[in-house]
């Protein structure tokens, strides 16, 4: 089973505040759809909770939350005490990729304890203010496998590149 990792980051790594997104390009969020369909996405607690209620849980997803509450129960999820647990639930699902979705907690702690084996990573090609951020990492320990640039546009306010990569 392979393990991956998505996110959208502006240009200092910045993908939230105040448990929101930064950003609507209609197009990233097609791409995103369509990647994680199919497939289980774990996220952690806040990033469930960041997720309109019209669209919680995210569709044709297992959504797994980890969260440290123990009673914590949640409606169209299933919740974890870990990522690792919630990888061993894919794996038992039978899911063959999954998708770490955020936050910035769960994007770090997926690194630093080297649980993923491809990140795709949308770069939004300007700075915003914000209050969460992906985590910093050594991008010579990865292989760009694709990359895709798009320009703004009526409905994309900020170009873009979508790239994917490969842990070497």
């Amino acid at each position: 089973m392979k393990v991956s990792l998505i996110t959208a980051v502006g240009e200092n790594l910045e993908i939230g505040k105040n448990n929101d997104l930064l950003w609507r390009l209609p197009r990233d969020m097609r791409f995103f759809t369509e990647t994680t369909m199919g497939h289980c996405v774990i996220m952690g607690r806040k990033n469930w909770d960041s997720i309109p209620l019209k669209y919680r849980p995210l569709k044709g997803r297992t959504n797994i939350v980890v969260s440290r509450k123990k009673d914590l129960q949640i409606e169209g999820g299933e919740v974890v005490r870990s990522i690792e647990d919630g990888i061993e639930l894919a794996r038992t699902i039978g899911d063959d990729n999954v998708y770490i979705i955020g936050g910035g907690q769960i994007y770090a702690l997926a690194l630093k304890n080297n649980l993923v084996d491809s990140m795709c990573i949308t770069w939004v090609h300007k700075k915003f203010d914000a209050d969460t951020f992906f985590p910093s990492f050594d991008l010579k320990k990865w292989n760009l496998d694709t990359e895709e640039h798009f320009e703004s546009d009526e409905k994309n306010p900020f170009s873009f590149t979508i790239a994917k990569y490969s842990k070497k």
